[in-house]
């Protein structure tokens, strides 16, 4: 099968592409509260139904394993090669523009919605490969499986499910980040840390402060209730926290209580430095304000030392590190609740191949329970795979064939479905450059991009099945 027969199949497929990618994203498919056949919740189930349907329409075998994960598979044979997807998407959040979420439009050549990009575009993508490499009659020695989960934003709990019962392929890939090739996933360090006090009595005082939506989204809001200060007494401190660290706060009062928003720009975990933090923004403010003395202002001044505004690097946490295969550590304050006895928060950490539990972990508990924090978290290994594996250098070939582009290896902070997978890198479906806002407002996908995948897709799986 050559490129040319190829780029024909597909010359008139955009449509049906869009389309497909249309029917899933309409789909609000957040994880929710477990049901008998949903195990994450009635969206996701929904989403892997949508796609079982679009996969059977396309002519492929389609099975739905308890809700779990989904497949689609090209003929009965040995599986040669895995594809990992996923249906699930993080919540909308606010700020979008173009569109709602949940409705997608295409708008010169960008496709919007929830999920266009991560993950119901590029599965979509693959689908529409496995059509083309049916319909044009390949014949396959070997079989390829597209493997639909719905728990990659929360954990990867179906993935595990599912290989805990069926085998591994020789070779997977996950087009779930970006071309050409992602051999390399830094660890994962997602401690939690609490501290608690006394009710006080004593004004100006923090009531309550809420922040972040999800531990691996950055946090493009936040709020907190204070009392003993009017928002005229707190907005001349907040102008210049606003002028230090580009986080922009609204007032209301409230039941007697004066309630701050702060408004950043929300990015997914794994790259902070996209994004403007606002719980660390709002703690900044907080600790300029002048607070009565007690355990709420002591435990917010040691947060805003520990994890101060716009280090995403943890310099001051005294975690900071970096090599030349998976680049920094990276970190981002994602949760944070206070109330008027304590508080709980998260961060997302995300660490080189250079980073070990006595130079990582240990100097962060450290770090916090020096300051009276109960602190508490495992730090998980990083993924890599040699770059001179054939499967690479296969897929690094037709990506320079297709794209005209250099193939090169790469590494993400970003953890991906192939992240416990033997052999398994990352591979499509955004070429270098554009930015799909993941996990933010007006998340979007080139179509072009989609159509390239879907192509080169349809080469891979001939070569590693034919």
């Amino acid at each position: 099968m050559t490129r040319e027969q190829i780029e024909a199949y597909f010359a008139d497929k955009e449509k049906l592409l869009v389309e497909a990618v249309s029917r899933l994203v309409s789909i609000d498919s957040v994880e929710g509260a477990p049901a008998p056949a949903a195990p994450f919740g009635p969206g996701p189930a929904a989403a892997l139904k949508e796609a079982l349907a679009i996969a059977e329409e396309w002519g492929l075998t389609a099975e739905n394993y308890e809700g779990y994960v989904g497949t689609a598979d090209l003929n009965g044979g040995e599986d040669a090669l895995h594809i990992l997807g996923h249906l699930d998407v993080v919540a909308p959040g606010e700020g979008w523009t173009v569109t709602q979420p949940y409705t997608p439009k295409l708008v010169d050549g960008l496709l919007y919605g929830r999920g266009t990009d991560d993950d119901k575009g590029p599965v979509a993508a693959s689908l529409l490969a496995m059509k083309a490499v049916k319909d044009l009659g390949v014949p396959l020695k070997k079989n390829c499986k597209l493997i639909m989960g719905t728990n990659e934003e929360s954990g990867s709990g179906d993935i595990a499910w599912y290989f805990a019962r069926h085998p591994y392929a020789p070779a997977t890939f996950s087009p779930d980040s970006g071309f050409p090739v992602i051999n390399t996933e830094k660890g994962g360090f997602r401690p939690e840390f609490s501290k608690s006090w006394p009710a006080q009595e004593a004004l100006p005082r923090v009531k309550w402060l809420h922040g972040g939506i999800r531990l691996n989204v950055l946090p493009g809001d936040a709020s907190a209730g204070v009392e003993g200060l009017t928002m005229y007494d707190i907005q001349p401190v907040a102008r210049d926290v606003t002028a230090r660290t580009g986080i922009k706060f609204t007032f209301a009062h409230e039941d007697g209580v004066t309630v701050i928003r702060a408004k950043g720009e929300g990015a997914h975990a794994a790259y902070p430095e996209g994004g403007n933090n606002a719980i660390t923004g709002l703690v900044a403010l907080l600790c300029a304000l002048p607070l009565a003395d007690g355990g709420c202002k002591d435990a917010l001044n040691s947060l805003n030392t520990l994890l101060p505004h716009g280090d995403w690097k943890g310099r001051a946490l005294g975690i900071a590190q970096e090599e030349p295969v998976a680049g920094p550590l990276t970190l981002a304050f994602s949760l944070l609740e206070v109330t008027e006895t304590g508080l709980e928060g998260r961060f997302d950490s995300r660490a080189p191949l250079c980073a070990t539990q006595e130079n990582c972990r240990d100097v962060a508990k450290a770090a916090f329970e020096a300051r009276g924090f109960a602190f508490d978290g495992v730090q998980e290994k990083p993924h890599h795979v040699p770059a001179d594996s054939p499967f690479i250098t296969t897929l690094l070939r037709r990506y320079e064939e297709y794209t005209g582009l250099k193939g090169e290896c790469l590494s993400t902070g970003g953890g991906t479905y192939v992240h416990d997978i033997p052999g398994g890198v990352a591979f499509g479906c955004t070429l270098p450059g554009f930015d799909t806002h993941l996990h933010g407002a007006d998340e979007r996908v080139k179509v072009s991009d989609l159509m390239l995948s879907a192509k080169l897709f349809a080469h891979i799986i001939i070569d590693m099945c034919e």
